[in-house]
C-alpha cells in the first residue's frame, strides 16, 4: 500500500495535530502531508511550519463552495482528519471523501454535540448538568454537526468540584492517548 496522505484541518493552537504529526512520523502507512487552518495566526500554522509541512489558509467563500476538495484531491490527498476544526464540512468535500473524513469531538456524543458545541462550551454543559463522565468520540463525518457513525469512545470520571477547565484537561489527556492511533487503525482497514 502507498503511503497515504493526510490533511489535517485544524483551528486553534494544534496541540492534537502535534500529537498526529508526531504518531505518523514513524509510520509506515501515512503522513500528514497538509494543515489547513481557517484562522491567520493560530498556533497550529506555527507548528505546520516548524514541521515542514504545507499550511493552507482557508478562504471562507472559497471553502463554502467547495470545501478545499479540487485542492485536496489535487495535492494528492487520501484522508482528512479534524483536530478542533470549527467549521462545518460542506457537502462537495464530504462527497469527495466518503468515510475518509474523521473528527474528533471532546464529549460522548450523542450527547453535547451539534452547533456551538465546542471547546469550553461543551465542558461547561456537561458540568453544568451534574454528569459522572464525559470523554472523547472520534467519527466519521457527515454533512450534520458531530453526527456521522462513531469510529471510537473513550471515557473519564467527573470529580465533584471539577472545573470546566480541569475537565478540558481530562480531556486533552485522552484525545492525545487515543486519536492517533485510532486514526491509523481507520486509515489501515480501508
Amino acid at each position: 500500500m502507498m503511503k497515504q496522505k493526510i490533511a489535517v484541518f485544524a483551528s486553534g493552537a494544534g496541540s492534537n495535530a502535534q500529537k498526529i504529526i508526531d504518531h505518523f512520523k514513524a509510520s509506515e502507512i501515512a503522513e500528514v502531508s497538509l494543515v489547513a487552518c481557517n484562522k491567520a495566526g493560530a498556533g497550529v500554522l506555527a507548528i505546520a511550519g516548524r514541521e515542514q509541512i504545507e499550511q493552507v489558509l482557508i478562504e471562507k467563500e472559497q471553502y463554502k463552495k467547495d470545501g478545499y476538495a479540487a485542492f485536496l484531491q489535487e495535492k494528492g490527498i487520501d484522508f482528512v482528519v479534524l483536530a478542533g476544526f470549527l467549521l462545518k464540512i460542506p457537502q462537495p468535500l464530504i462527497d469527495a471523501y466518503p468515510r475518509k473524513i474523521v473528527n474528533i469531538h471532546p464529549a460522548l456524543l450523542p450527547n453535547y454535540g451539534g452547533k456551538g458545541m465546542y471547546g469550553a462550551f461543551v465542558h461547561q454543559a456537561v458540568i453544568a448538568n451534574q454528569e459522572k463522565q464525559s470523554g472523547i468520540t472520534i467519527h466519521y463525518v457527515d454533512e450534520h454537526y458531530d453526527h456521522g457513525d462513531i469510529i471510537f469512545q473513550a471515557t473519564c470520571n467527573i470529580e465533584p468540584g471539577d472545573t470546566p477547565e480541569q475537565l478540558a484537561e481530562k480531556i486533552h489527556l485522552l484525545e492525545h492517548a487515543h486519536f492517533p492511533a485510532v486514526i491509523e487503525e481507520v486509515i489501515r482497514k480501508q
